[in-house]
């Protein structure tokens, strides 16, 4: 099949505040081909990725012939290669996230397979899951025994006070982790570790800058037994492979929708088993990274924001796999399974 439309989105969310944050920035790129067969992916980078996508990709894919993973690994090298100049990182890799993962799609609903079968079929019939946010009792209730507290904002009584309440709630067994998000300094991290010290935590997630990998090298150690978990603000396998190079993490987090899409996720998972360092994707219980999961590629944990409760939330994707006693399973239908919400393009 060829393709013969691309078109990327930035959806009309209901909430958007200031930040970029709100909604990661995400969005919807849909692909058309001759045969009728649609194709969705989610990317970032906001409306300069949509540009990107629109502007300069599409040109690229226009005609293209999508018949099996080869074809969509040969058209990500175009796409990344074309759009060196500008890219290699960030709003470029960000909009070809997008048009990866709307590849996979779109390749799995023509031949009629999920994109867990594209990549060989089932190996994880249940992904354990972990919860990010701070309604603990409501993540208790939905069956998880993982949970992720977003401390960025938080002082040191705060931290401890969420550790010793997990910890209460979820058990002895279960798995705390910490996301600084690059808020906290080396002293503060091991001051933090200190602090935390008999409450089992599994990882400290984001700490100092991306770009500081010396920084995050030197500090790695002196965590132990704490993990040094990161990795959502790098980007395809030529990124990992200089994390790779430096030891500067425990833990391995892509974005599939930041990094380079499914077919970066693909490569970072071979460069992971290659230097034998944990994988767990960023927002990987999301379905983009939850069929990478079921596959057998990476750790068995998939993180979902869940927020709180009582949140009001704008809902893009249509069918996605909820938790079930705190886990994840893929279904079997074609691609990745979800719908797109045509009231939010």
């Amino acid at each position: 099949m060829k393709i013969t439309e691309v078109e990327a989105v930035y959806p009309r969310y209901r909430q958007v505040a200031p930040s970029w944050r709100t909604h990661f920035w995400q969005i919807a790129v849909r692909l058309r081909s001759d045969t009728g067969h649609e194709g969705w992916g989610y990317g970032g980078g906001g409306v300069a990725a949509v540009e990107v996508v629109n502007r300069h990709m599409r040109e690229l894919l226009l005609g293209k012939s999508v018949d099996s993973a080869d074809d969509i690994a040969a058209l990500w090298d175009l796409l990344y290669r074309q759009s060196l100049p500008y890219g290699r990182s960030g709003v470029a890799v960000m909009g070809l996230s997008g048009v990866d993962l709307a590849l996979w799609d779109l390749l799995g609903k023509a031949e009629g397979k999920s994109v867990c079968d594209l990549l060989g079929g089932v190996k994880r019939p249940k992904v354990r899951a972990y919860a990010t946010g701070m309604d603990l009792a409501w993540y208790r209730d939905l069956g998880f025994d993982a949970q992720k507290a977003p401390v960025s904002q938080a002082d040191e009584a705060q931290v401890v006070a969420w550790a010793e309440k997990a910890r209460g709630l979820f058990g002895p067994d279960a798995l705390l982790m910490a996301d600084c998000y690059m808020a906290w300094d080396s002293a503060t991290c091991l001051r933090m570790a200190e602090a935390l010290e008999g409450y089992g935590i599994h990882w400290f997630e984001d700490l100092l800058l991306p770009d500081d990998v010396e920084g995050l090298a030197a500090l790695r150690p002196k965590l132990k037994p704490i993990q040094l978990a990161g990795g959502e603000h790098d980007f395809t396998h030529y990124g990992f492979a200089a994390l790779a190079r430096t030891g500067a993490l425990d833990i391995w987090q892509p974005d599939l929708t930041w990094c380079g899409g499914l077919t970066a996720g693909l490569r970072i998972a071979e460069l992971a088993v290659e230097h034998d360092v944990p994988l767990v994707p960023h927002r990987g219980g999301e379905v983009w990274g939850l069929h990478l999961l079921a596959a057998g590629y990476g750790e068995d944990l998939g993180e979902l924001v869940m927020g709180r409760r009582d949140a009001d939330r704008d809902v893009l994707w249509l069918d996605e796999p909820g938790p079930v006693e705190g886990c994840l399973a893929v279904g079997a239908a074609p691609g990745f399974g979800v719908r797109v919400n045509e009231a939010m393009l």
